[in-house]
């Protein structure tokens, strides 16, 4: 868990703050008529956290803050630029509504033009964060080390940034966070290959060199082998289902290339030196919260999931003009 170690914030790229102004700039890509019928008047607004059941994780923070700030360039004009902002919670605490989470403070036509794209943000950022949590709190009751919890590349496209942060708020791995992150060989690129898993693992070696990892995706054990013989850095059982098949497919592959586990007859297996292999064990495919339980299974090192951050329900704020 990363805020176990710094501040979130600290790993947003510069390129989150140009997605800013498109967000901005797409809600107001002309006139803005309400703007005109409020004016310049100095006002003050409060951020609620509203959603009626929680608690929830608040996230987005610092995004929503550069949005009411967002300045277009040093020779631009700024959006906002006398607009204040006074946060009475931090990134990532939680919170049981209604809950007045920040003051806002200026024009009232600045802050309105960035209500709505900051309320989107910390609505969608919020929810992702608290199923994130959420789940993360289920695993940790089954195990006191559970397996690490990973989000997907299944993100909203422009959305990406905010998203895997959401999930490193809430507790997750965010995985990798594009094509360029890591090698992940899926069915298709085997199936491209002709179905030579060994082939297609060398071949990103090759591609990738010594610091990208190369994941396969197996919807087999057998598939798995090939790909941990071939030198897979971490091999991913698909669909396998939570259960014993899932806990006797991890044991297998661990005991036959050293990995510690115990074989199917209870006992430890030792492997042989020249099948002694290094690899982490992802598994992926059908985690809910019913079923945790059956995910948490020695051996495995990784659970992965979209449920987390694809499909999740929103936390409800609104901003309200102090009258």
């Amino acid at each position: 868990m990363a805020a176990k170690f710094g501040t979130t914030n600290h790993s947003l790229p510069l390129s989150y703050k140009r997605k800013v102004t498109d967000w901005l700039e797409e809600d107001c890509p002309s006139f803005d008529y309400g703007g005109f019928v409020v004016g310049e008047e100095a006002k003050e607004a409060r951020l609620l956290g509203k959603s009626p059941v929680g608690p929830f994780v608040c996230i987005g923070v610092h995004i929503a803050v550069k949005i009411l700030f967002q300045r277009a360039g040093q020779r631009r004009r700024l959006y906002f630029q006398s607009t204040s902002v006074e946060w009475h919670m931090r990134e990532g605490e939680t919170f049981d509504p209604v809950k007045h989470c920040a003051t806002v403070r200026g024009p009232i036509r600045q802050i309105l033009q960035g209500e709505r794209v900051a309320l989107n943000t910390l609505a969608r950022c919020s929810g992702i964060a608290t199923k994130t949590s959420s789940l993360l709190h289920l695993l940790r009751q089954h195990s006191p080390a559970p397996p690490i919890l990973a989000g997907t590349r299944k993100t909203t496209p422009g959305f990406r940034v905010p998203e895997k942060y959401a999930l490193a708020v809430g507790g997750a791995d965010t995985h990798r966070h594009d094509l360029s992150s890591m090698i992940m060989l899926k069915d298709n690129h085997i199936w491209a290959c002709g179905g030579n898993i060994a082939r297609a693992v060398r071949t990103a070696k090759a591609a990738g060199g010594f610091s990208i990892k190369v994941e396969v995706e197996c919807q087999s054990e057998a598939e798995a082998v090939e790909a941990i013989r071939a030198g897979a850095d971490v091999v991913m059982l698909d669909n396998f289902g939570p259960g014993e098949e899932l806990g006797s497919a991890v044991r297998r592959l661990k005991g036959r290339f050293g990995g510690g586990a115990a074989g199917v007859d209870g006992e430890r297996k030792v492997a042989e030196e020249e099948e002694k292999r290094e690899f982490l064990i992802e598994v992926s495919g059908g985690l809910t919260e019913e079923n945790v339980s059956g995910f948490v299974v020695e051996g495995v090192d990784v659970i992965s999931t979209s449920s987390i951050h694809q499909g999740v329900k929103h936390v409800d704020f609104s901003l309200k003009v102090v009258h």
